[in-house]
């Protein structure tokens, strides 16, 4: 999903834009097709994108599913950008320091051991920066922040240069989280910020699942189920294009006496559209009919307007 701001709302809207199914390692057998993680399937669609914007500015955001030094090396190649979580067990190392000239053997990948996260959660020496950060829903929340760079290391893998950032609830209320950016020069606060920014991915999901009905289809074909998730998806970016292109400036949206919305959601977008589709398919009823339909044209067009809001 691509994270784009919309002029009717204060936060940016995650608009979908590419998407793979991944399938289990039995589905992948008895397809009889090569098993593809999510990682692995991850690694596709950024070389995909790198691609077509090849000298655009691209910022990927995960959850911790994506945490892999892999595809860190590859967004590292790519020039791309990576945030996820990061474990509080990681191992983590200095950089290599500087060999002595003609030193034989094996030149080494990674320097000294850093402690774990976790044992900077429990020492009571560490040095916490307290910090007030934009949290979800707009909030304003008080933690306490450190931050440094290092090499982590899984093994099989070359260790991947990060800047990681360690968080601390002062009231106890969250559990100590990690985060990591493959950009060592990116100001600590900012990556906090983008992977906050996530979050609108997740409105996004329960969005296309309320109102278009994604995980309500029930398919026996295999090539339906990997046509209908996708264009479900699409089609939610395409209902927000298209109602930004019909309401540029300001989105109608329909407000409750007893629920006052103070900006429009997708269901604003979606009546907007689905009205725009019906005047554009159907003319209008004569004036000279409304009297035949016993009704008025208030009445008429509350009765759309209740059509096009209709789940």
């Amino acid at each position: 999903m691509l994270l784009v701001p919309v002029p009717w709302c204060q936060r940016p809207w995650a608009l979908p834009v590419l998407s793979v199914p991944t399938l289990t390692p039995a589905t992948s057998a008895k397809l009889g097709k090569r098993h593809r993680t999510t990682i692995q399937a991850a690694q596709i669609l950024i070389w995909l994108v790198r691609r077509w914007v090849p000298e655009r500015e691209i910022v990927l955001v995960g959850d911790g599913g994506f945490a892999a030094t892999c595809l860190g090396h590859t967004c590292r190649r790519l020039q791309v950008r990576f945030i996820s979580r990061l474990l509080l067990t990681a191992q983590l190392y200095d950089a290599v320091p500087p060999q002595p000239k003609g030193k034989p053997g094996v030149k080494p990948k990674k320097g000294p051991r850093q402690p774990k996260l976790t044992q900077r959660v429990k020492d009571k020496a560490t040095a916490w920066l307290c910090q007030e950060i934009a949290w979800y829903a707009g909030q304003q929340l008080k933690m306490d922040l450190l931050t440094g760079v290092a090499l982590w290391h899984r093994d099989g893998e070359d260790p991947l240069p990060i800047h990681w950032v360690l968080l601390r609830d002062p009231s106890g209320k969250r559990s100590p989280f990690a985060l990591f950016c493959t950009d060592s020069t990116v100001p600590m606060l900012q990556i906090v910020a983008w992977y906050l920014s996530r979050w609108n991915i997740e409105v996004t999901f329960e969005e296309v699942r309320a109102h278009l009905g994604l995980s309500t289809q029930r398919q026996w074909s295999t090539l339906a189920i990997a046509r209908t998730t996708p264009c479900l998806l699409g089609l939610f970016s395409l209902v927000v294009l298209m109602a930004h292109a019909l309401h540029p400036d300001q989105l109608p949206t329909r407000q409750a006496a007893w629920y006052p919305k103070a900006e429009p959601t997708f269901v604003d977008a979606l009546a907007t559209v689905r009205r725009h589709l019906w005047e554009q398919r159907n003319s209008p009823i004569p004036p000279d009919t409304w009297g035949s339909l016993n009704s008025s044209p208030a009445l008429f067009d509350m009765l759309v307007e209740v059509a096009c809001y209709a789940a």
